[in-house]
């Protein structure tokens, strides 16, 4: 047997995960036990007999025990968020704007439910917003054709998990983020799309005053996605008989909110200086959360009696719900980004039935103009 450098095996991983020494493995596959040894080690290169006679005796296919290390790729991508310098990060990948995206899978995004694989690996450079990444699979393909959409509607990532059912090359990552932190990853060429549902009373209008003066001149379209219930998510059966926010205050009940920039939040405030009671009359005002699903089980646990959000969260969680005010769920979408090809195909999906139905089955969602242009900026 000869050394092969490219070779790499799990050999060893497979034969302890099944209980097995050295000796035992030679002993099954009629081999002598340095054979075992140097193969483990990558000290040889097994001929083709003793790899098929390797994986018999382990009940598994040869890819499953050998693989050649390629040369794969290397790019010099610009970090979506700042991390320590010198971190070995674990990153997803997309092409935005013309230039490579690495979004670090760490904290919470390293296990989300949906469960964003790495592309790849990389070091991060002192004093730079940079990172060269490599890539663990060579199919650049993947990574073109991801769109990257920035927001926190929970029905987000059902519509992009249904897209890809249906264009199986198009791969759509959504990274979740409040609606004016989705603006600015827009604005600083992070994202394709960035979903927002912030009210302006001034003007009466939803969303675009805020995308006019975040993008300061820059053309973008805003696509409804739909309109949905916001108010306050209350304990099952609410036992505090809470039906307006002053009914939080007279009852001494206890908020968790969400931190500045969101909708939910704004939504509050303007709530409670159209009836004049001031912010620091509410329990928990400063209790700041970062997303819908962890407001619900804040308030699922007893952590809060109440909480803003949306009916769909609601009814996902099992709570009550009061209704304070009807708001539109936008996309923004830059006008340079509109005739790429993986945006067109995701967007073409609103229209689809089987997207409807989702939304339908969530609850909500008033999508009678879902995939309609409300404005151009």
């Amino acid at each position: 047997m000869k050394q092969d450098s490219d070779l790499r095996n799990n050999l060893k991983s497979i034969r302890t995960r099944l209980g097995m020494s050295q000796q035992d493995l030679a002993n099954i596959a009629n081999v002598t036990r340095q054979t075992i040894s140097g193969v483990e080690s990558g000290l040889y290169a097994p001929s083709v007999a003793i790899t098929l006679r390797l994986a018999k005796a382990l009940g598994c296919q040869v890819e499953d025990l050998f693989w050649l290390e390629r040369d794969l790729p290397e790019i010099e991508a610009v970090l979506a968020k700042p991390v320590p310098n010198g971190q070995q990060l674990r990153v997803s990948m997309a092409r935005v704007g013309g230039q490579w995206i690495a979004y670090p899978l760490i904290g919470k995004d390293a296990f989300r439910q949906d469960m964003i694989p790495a592309d790849g690996e990389g070091e991060t450079c002192t004093g730079t917003n940079k990172i060269r990444v490599r890539l663990l699979d060579d199919n650049l393909d993947t990574l073109h054709n991801t769109v990257v959409i920035a927001g926190c509607a929970p029905v987000i990532s059902l519509w992009a998990r249904a897209t890809e059912r249906w264009h199986p090359q198009l791969r759509v990552q959504y990274n979740f983020a409040n609606s004016m932190a989705a603006l600015h990853s827009l604005c600083r060429g992070e994202a394709h799309i960035a979903g927002m549902h912030l009210y302006d009373p001034e003007t009466g209008e939803y969303n675009t005053p805020f995308v006019r003066d975040v993008l300061a001149g820059r053309e973008a379209v805003l696509i409804t996605l739909g309109v949905w219930e916001e108010g306050l998510l209350l304990k099952s059966g609410n036992p505090m008989g809470i039906r307006t926010v002053n009914d939080l205050v007279a009852g001494g009940a206890t908020i968790v909110n969400r931190e500045i920039g969101s909708g939910s939040r704004m939504l509050l405030e303007q709530t409670l200086q159209k009836e004049q009671i001031p912010f620091d009359a509410v329990q928990g005002f400063d209790n700041i959360l970062k997303s819908h699903q962890d407001v619900a089980q804040a308030v699922v646990r007893g952590v809060a009696d109440a909480g803003m959000s949306t009916a769909s969260v609601a009814t996902a969680f099992g709570l009550g719900f009061i209704p304070l005010h009807q708001s539109r769920y936008d996309l923004v979408i830059l006008k340079e980004y509109l005739e790429e090809a993986p945006v067109q195909q995701l967007l073409s999906t609103l229209g689809h039935r089987m997207v409807h139905s989702q939304f339908e089955i969530l609850g909500g969602y008033d999508i009678s103009k879902i995939g309609e242009v409300v404005a151009t900026v």
